[in-house]
């Protein structure tokens, strides 16, 4: 198969075009087409599906680890995807995958996730799209694991596609993959304190502290998956609307 005929996979990231995970994605990504970076220039976690309305988008084109090409673009996650989509391939991808994050994107982190969102920009786009995150926070962490289960999904998707309007979210421990689980988004929430604080000029702020709680009684949620030793497979999709609740309700007038 020549270099032209392979599917063409676009990288991106939220923990910015030079992190440790997003080499370790496109690594994986490469042994199944062409890869092309595009992510952010700057740590961008927590941004969710944030764009950039209010000032220009920048980018600029490098060389990663002398092997992939990337473009490090001044916005958001999803930002990067629509300007790969709009200006900077040569051809539309076959592919978005997102990560590898560094710290999981499972339960409600999915909500705030820029890593999840850059995933979920490319399935808006009509590009089947995953996005992978590792348990761990440390830039040295194991990745391999999450490298493996990420190559047993990107082939999966690569031969089977997925339904319009649904992402992939991948979530595993650092180390050896023990097996993958399809798991179901966690109930799970933040309680968070904001601890008050005063600069050295006599200015109040704030700082931004809590603790994840796990709300879900069951076992099939990506967290308890995740807990067990298991990587979490999760379909998702951007479609907030309740159904059930819309279907009680349309008959009423208001």
């Amino acid at each position: 198969m020549s270099k032209a005929e392979k599917p063409l996979i676009l990288v991106c990231n939220d923990d910015g075009i030079f992190s440790p995970g997003i080499k370790a994605l496109a690594e994986v990504a490469d042994e199944f087409g062409n890869v092309e970076i595009v992510a952010p220039d700057r740590q961008q976690s927590a941004v969710g599906h944030a764009i950039t309305v209010s000032t220009p988008l920048r980018s600029r084109s490098f060389m990663i680890d002398n092997r992939f090409s990337g473009q490090a673009v001044s916005g958001t996650p999803a930002d990067s995807v629509k300007l790969a989509h709009n200006q900077l391939l040569n051809r539309k991808p076959d592919l978005v995958v997102s990560g590898i994050n560094h710290g999981s994107n499972a339960g409600i982190n999915i909500l705030y996730s820029g890593t999840v969102s850059a995933a979920t920009e490319g399935t808006i786009l009509g590009y089947p799209s995953i996005a992978f995150s590792c348990t761990n926070f440390s830039e040295d962490a194991d990745l391999s694991g999450c490298q493996d289960a990420a190559r047993k999904v990107i082939g999966y998707v690569l031969n089977h596609g997925l339904p319009r309007g649904v992402t992939l979210n991948l979530n595993a421990p650092s180390g050896p993959l023990k097996g993958i689980r399809w798991a179901r988004q966690a109930n799970s929430r933040y309680v968070e304190e904001f601890e008050g604080r005063i600069d050295p000029h006599n200015r109040s702020y704030y700082w931004l502290t809590g603790k994840f709680q796990l709300l879900d009684q069951e076992e099939d949620n990506d967290i308890t998956v995740l807990e067990q030793g298991y990587a979490a497979l999760t379909p998702i999709q951007y479609d907030l609307t309740s159904y059930p609740l819309l279907r009680e309700l349309e008959n009423i007038q208001l």
